[in-house]
């Protein structure tokens, strides 16, 4: 049912058809299950296929996409990011520094030193009066982009519930117990953009990279590449090894509010985005990717999932408000 997308250096990564947990019966639904919280306890992430979501599909949003960026730059920052409260808008590259770094004058020295070279469009949940998404002006090759964005949005947060459903079923508890922490769907969609860079930018800067080594803040991360590459994983050795995209797949990785509810039953790992593997060429080509980040219902209260723990005092960490810890997080990147 499973084979490995990564076997290096300790760090094994399987390769699972989630459609057999969609669609499969009680045994296939049961043997999926297993095999997801198994790659999610022993490496943090999962590679997906036999999604419902289209080639044709995928295709499209992620021209859709690369339109927005096209968007001359002052145009970009007149959707710009604003608050972590908000967490939705138009970063430019440098403006965010992905780390593992909690104290923000070591952030910014880090950023200024070696920026991360990628800019973004964040798309938040529609229809929060305080907190509006920034939407372009729809004319020429962007009409029809708030109509794609909210529509791949709302598949990402249905597949979301399907993978935690998945989870649950794996830990032995009710399937829809997490169901009421997921259907607000207080996640967010990030379009990426990776410019194209000249290959002597890393070998100046060896400390360069596309985007810095981090862990992600909430439940899952449901990321889709294009061809390109640069997408590497720590393995327990503290070697990065290339998770190298693989055709009609989503790559899958735990966050940190997913490990502490589930008491460190679940990892999450560190990862990163550097230079793709070496061409001919003197110049990186532009990638793309799309991560939609998923949450818990900001409102909700995250403590040690039931089975996670065989006494209170086994309890490894405090509860804590779902959207109240986002902001700490992010308060820090940006």
């Amino acid at each position: 049912m499973e084979s490995a997308a990564v076997k290096s250096e300790g760090l094994v990564i399987p390769l699972i058809d989630f459609s057999q947990f969609l669609n499969g019966n009680p045994e296939q639904r049961k043997e999926t299950a297993n095999a997801i919280l198994h790659g999610f306890q022993t490496a943090g992430f999962i590679y997906l296929k036999g999604l419902p979501i289209t080639s044709d599909y995928r295709k499209f949003v992620f021209e859709t996409s690369a339109k927005y960026f096209r968007l001359p730059t002052e145009t970009k920052m007149s959707h710009c990011w604003t608050t972590p409260e908000a967490n939705r808008g138009y970063s430019a590259p440098g403006r965010e520094k992905t780390t593992t770094l909690t104290d923000i004058d070591d952030v910014k020295k880090l950023r200024d030193s070696a920026p991360d070279l990628k800019e973004s469009l964040e798309i938040g949940r529609e229809g929060e009066p305080d907190h509006p998404n920034h939407w372009p002006e729809e004319k020429g090759e962007l009409v029809g982009f708030k109509e794609t964005m909210l529509g791949f949005h709302d598949k990402c947060k249905q597949l979301h519930m399907e993978v935690m459903r998945a989870i649950a079923v794996g830990l032995g508890i009710d399937e829809t117990w997490f169901d009421g922490y997921t259907d607000v769907g207080d996640n967010t969609l990030r379009l990426l953009h990776y410019p194209e860079v000249k290959k002597d930018v890393f070998t100046i800067n060896p400390g360069q990279v596309r985007a810095g080594a981090h862990s992600d803040y909430g439940s899952i991360t449901l990321l889709f590449q294009d061809s390109r590459g640069g997408l590497q994983v720590k393995s327990p050795t503290g070697v990065f090894v290339d998770a190298t995209p693989i055709e009609d797949t989503c790559v899958v990785n735990a966050g940190d509010l997913l490990a502490r509810w589930s008491n460190d039953n679940i990892k999450s790992t560190i990862h990163r985005v550097v230079e793709p593997p070496s061409g001919d060429s003197d110049v990186y080509p532009a990638r793309y990717s799309i991560a939609y980040f998923c949450n818990p219902n900001f409102k909700s209260y995250i403590e040690a999932i039931p089975g996670t723990y065989a006494a209170e005092k086994d309890r490894k960490y405090e509860g804590i408000n779902s959207g109240q810890y986002l902001v700490q997080r992010l308060t820090a990147t940006y």
